[in-house]
């Protein structure tokens, strides 16, 4: 009865995730999770930097030495459940002048080996709590290297988005350039002819350079994620990535997301928040046993010289127990538990905080992609708009209906557009990564790295 008496066990909080919404703005009821997300994008070389990045990444090495940070913490706080035993030695030796005519010496020897065992009654399920505590902050910990694969993964899905971005801006770039010094040699020529004037030529060589100024800046942008990729991977920045995607990835409607309840199993930082809080729970009540008083029990036995035959009888054998109660201590443990209790407080705070905020994050990512999608589709509209209207003017242009003006105003509103859809397309792909980051789901390796599992105090 002694071993299973645990008064202060912490009660379960059925309202602790706090009040959530039915459904998402825009949703499926359906979640998929047979699959990791990247593997929708249809990309062999994102998946290919993924994988390297869950193997090679130093944050993901931390987080992993952290963990066993945690497991070794709960190791010890389970080893208290059970007696130790040491072992103790001494030895001495005198030595004496002797007082005989011969005038030498003599001496003698003592030693004494033995062996000695505390342990603690868990008379109020302290020791249990604080192992509770510490194996809950282990499960809190595995969820936060969870959360950081999760975290790797989108950065390195959203440097290598952008890095594919950036190359087709430069080859849109490189085309706008060799478009405009075609246009360029026609306004040349028709200014050798007498057909138009110099400010033509002026003005289109301005558009032209403006374009050529713009591939440096690209070029620096791509070179700068490069970097950013290499060191998510655990690379040197300058190291060479092998990357040959040149078109951007084409992603599909939105994917199943659930629930919003789904979110406090999917998500590892809503996990870990959770974990956190039961944590403190069982803290606090550690620190309420901790007020009470506590049994320990010592045994020891020792053996010192005789003759081997007398061996059983030599043995000192000693057992006693202690009762140790708190009577005056200035409010240290009242202080305790009062601290474990606002820990435990901050712990319910953190884990609705953090429950709110996985839902703004995916009800923010399924708006923003809805109404990306419609700006996209709002451009291609303009885009087509502009490009007859370009067409339009450069047919009065020839004919002589008009100054080079309308040209030059529509010719700069098209690349402008074009240079933009890239850009909207890269952001929409960008949304859809955010979405799958915020839903947490979609991960099938876990991030549960080879590693000892503690169990009951014990590595196994």
């Amino acid at each position: 009865m002694l071993f299973s008496c645990s008064p202060f066990k912490p009660m379960v909080m059925p309202d602790a995730a706090g009040e959530l919404p039915g459904t998402y703005a825009l949703y499926g009821v359906e979640i998929d999770l047979t699959s990791p997300w990247w593997e929708s994008v249809g990309s062999p070389e994102l998946s290919r930097l993924i994988n390297t990045a869950l193997s090679g990444s130093f944050t993901l090495k931390e987080a992993w030495a952290r963990l066993q940070q945690a497991r070794s913490l709960a190791v010890q706080a389970g080893a208290a459940r059970y007696p130790d035993l040491v072992a103790t030695g001494s030895a001495d030796y005198t030595r004496r002048r002797s007082e005989s005519l011969s005038g030498g010496s003599e001496g003698d020897g003592n030693y004494a080996l033995g062996l000695a065992s505390n342990y603690e009654l868990d008379l109020w399920g302290r020791i249990r709590s604080q192992q509770e505590a510490a194996l809950l902050t282990v499960n809190a910990t595995q969820a936060d290297l969870q959360t950081a694969s999760i975290t790797v993964a989108a950065e390195v899905a959203d440097r290598w988005v952008r890095i594919v971005s950036q190359r087709l801006q430069k080859q849109l770039l490189e085309k706008q350039l060799e478009n405009n010094l075609t246009f360029l040699d026609l306004i040349e020529l028709r200014f050798r002819k007498a057909m138009v004037s110099a400010l033509d030529v002026y003005q289109q060589k301005q558009v032209v350079e403006g374009v050529r100024a713009r591939i440096p800046l690209v070029e620096a942008e791509t070179q700068l994620l490069m970097h950013e990729l290499s060191v998510l991977l655990g690379r040197p920045p300058r190291t060479d990535l092998d990357l040959t995607q040149t078109d951007m990835p084409v992603i599909g409607s939105f994917p199943a997301v659930g629930l919003p309840a789904d979110l406090l199993a999917n998500r590892p930082d809503v996990r870990a928040a959770g974990l956190r809080l039961r944590a403190a729970e069982w803290q606090v009540a550690a620190a309420r046993a901790n007020r009470l008083p506590a049994l320990r029990l010592t045994a020891g036995a020792q053996y010192g010289p005789s003759d081997l035959d007398l061996l059983f009888d030599t043995w000192l054998l000693s057992l006693a127990a202690n009762l140790t109660a708190p009577i005056f201590d200035g409010g240290r443990r009242a202080a305790e538990v009062d601290r474990t209790l606002a820990q435990a407080d901050e712990g319910l705070w953190g884990y609705r905080q953090a429950v709110l905020t996985a839902i703004k994050e995916v009800e923010d990512a399924l708006e923003s992609e809805t109404r990306q999608r419609e700006h996209i589709r709002g451009l291609e509209s303009v885009m087509a708009a502009a490009r007859k209207g370009l067409e339009e003017a450069i047919q009065r242009y020839r004919r002589g209906l008009s100054d080079y003006l309308p040209v030059l105003t529509q010719l700069i509103a098209v690349q402008d557009l074009e240079r933009d859809l890239i850009r909207q397309q890269e952001t929409l792909i960008r949304y859809r990564i955010g979405l799958h980051r915020a839903l947490g789901g979609g991960w099938v390796g876990s991030a549960d790295l080879p590693g000892a599992s503690v169990k009951d105090g014990r590595r196994g």
